[in-house]
């Protein structure tokens, strides 16, 4: 489902964030990305869905180069590939519905079906009963929730996540991870960078540590393994 081949990627400061990645990733993997700050992860997850593109190297999401394919044509691969951020990125004048809905009506799906693809959407997350709200009228974790409904509505095949519940208290953090489960359960892929060791060290998956632009782990069920850059977020 993703690959990444001999990645490199030098910003124009001269820093080097990637050093020769390579990584394949299985059709619904779920996969942490692991690393003490300023390793590279954010560059690594930037990558993934083409809001940087590599100095050197191809990834290939779904069978499609990111590297090699037109910037006009960047959108309609970008609708592969669901992002969730640590900041949710909702727009602040629109419903919990028309949030969520907004990402079909962009590729023009039909009113019908985008009434029933974005309920059936809330109702995963567990926000059915409010999608006539708005935003600030939300809490934090709800809030994020919209944020991955949004991502997902239209079943893309890939999901890419930074640091989804970086902001978020330790209940609510939980809940987000369980949401993540049933998604990955359906058979979507997911990549998330993290700093919460709790949640690594608990909810066993495949972990890729980064350091210095350089892969140093690739565990199938790892640990997050680096106490000083951990963010602990309950005694679950």
């Amino acid at each position: 489902m993703i690959e990444m081949i001999d990645v490199w990627k030098t910003y124009p400061n001269g820093v080097m964030a990637l050093n020769g990645i390579d990584v394949h990733i299985e059709k619904g993997d779920f996969v942490y990305v692991v690393g003490p700050s300023g390793a590279g992860k954010s560059t690594f997850i930037k990558c993934m869905f083409r809001q940087e593109k590599p100095t050197k190297g191809d990834i290939i999401i779904n069978g499609k180069s990111l590297t090699k394919v037109k910037e006009r044509k960047i959108p309609y691969v970008r609708r592969q590939i669901g992002v969730v951020f640590q900041d949710f990125k909702l727009l602040p004048k629109l419903s919990v519905y028309e949030n969520v809905a907004f990402a079909l009506e962009v590729i023009e799906q039909s009113p019908k079906v985008i009434r029933r693809e974005v309920m059936e959407t809330l109702e995963l997350v567990g926000l059915k009963n409010k999608a006539r709200f708005l935003p600030d009228e939300l809490s934090g974790g709800e809030q994020q929730r919209v944020s991955i409904a949004r991502s997902i509505v239209n079943k893309p095949p890939v999901l890419i996540a930074d640091e989804p519940t970086g902001n978020l208290d330790p209940d609510t953090a939980w809940g987000i991870m369980e949401v993540f489960e049933e998604i990955t359960n359906r058979g979507t892929t997911v990549v998330m960078a993290t700093h919460n060791k709790e949640i690594v060290n608990t909810i066993k998956k495949r972990v890729i540590a980064i350091e210095g632009g350089r892969i140093v782990r690739d565990e199938k069920r790892g640990v997050y393994g680096y106490e000083e850059d951990a963010n602990p977020i309950s005694t679950h």
